[in-house]
């Protein structure tokens, strides 16, 4: 398995530095980029995730851990996600594993990084073991965090008709207050998404809250209508 420190090197001489700044500019990051398209950062990464081989949860975790807090680029956090949803990784997805979740959440707080926490790791745990994983994201929407609490609104975006809709109205209802457009705006798609699958029921449910709901919010749910 490549170290981070030669992934950086790899990803250094890969990089185009005119584009990592426009990255760089574009997300608001305070860390700076390599300069890798999205295209170009999957194919380098693949065969260092296809060698990826840990022998336990613990080296697993140990090893996004590393990546994620050792990162010193943008493109760095991204490969530690990468290892953190890599498919040998998929019997350790268990309520013991939104620990590191939160970390990552925390730690990442910005949208890039977060939503790819919420819908692709908290959603798979929660959709694997929701009777143990409920009462963690109920705690995560009315965390001071303002990040944990978009990840509780956003954690069943991809569940369909599997939604916990008394888990998806906590997290919105405890959040209407919060004038963050990042709830607001994470509030709008949870719902958008889920009237693909019931949009009689989302259509109620806006009305039903009336004006405790945003703009911003009400306009992402209705989009589709």
């Amino acid at each position: 398995m490549i170290s981070l420190e030669d992934l950086r090197s790899e990803l250094a001489a890969a990089g185009n530095p005119a584009r990592a700044a426009d990255q760089q500019r574009y997300m608001k990051s305070a860390m700076p980029y390599h300069g890798l398209s999205a295209p170009e950062l999957r194919a380098l990464l693949r065969p260092h995730l296809k060698a990826f081989a840990p022998a336990d949860r613990d080296e697993w975790e140990t090893t996004v851990r590393t990546w994620w807090d050792g990162a010193t680029y943008r493109e760095e956090r991204y490969a530690a996600l990468a290892l953190a949803r890599h498919r040998v990784a998929r019997p350790w997805q268990d309520v013991a594993s939104l620990d590191l979740d939160r970390h990552l959440v925390v730690t990442g707080a910005w949208w890039d990084l977060v939503d790819v926490v919420a819908g692709h790791l908290v959603g798979g745990v929660l959709a694997g073991h929701r009777p143990d994983a409920t009462p963690v994201i109920l705690a995560w929407a009315v965390d001071e965090d303002l990040w944990l609490r978009r990840t509780a609104v956003l954690s069943q975006l991809g569940h369909g008709a599997d939604t916990d809709l008394d888990l998806l109205m906590f997290a919105i209802e405890h959040n209407l207050d919060d004038s963050s457009f990042w709830l607001r705006k994470a509030t709008g798609w949870a719902l958008r998404q889920y009237a693909r699958t019931d949009p009689v029921w989302v259509r109620a449910y806006v009305d039903q809250l009336g004006g405790r709901l945003s703009g911003l919010s009400r306009r992402e749910a209705t989009k589709h209508l």
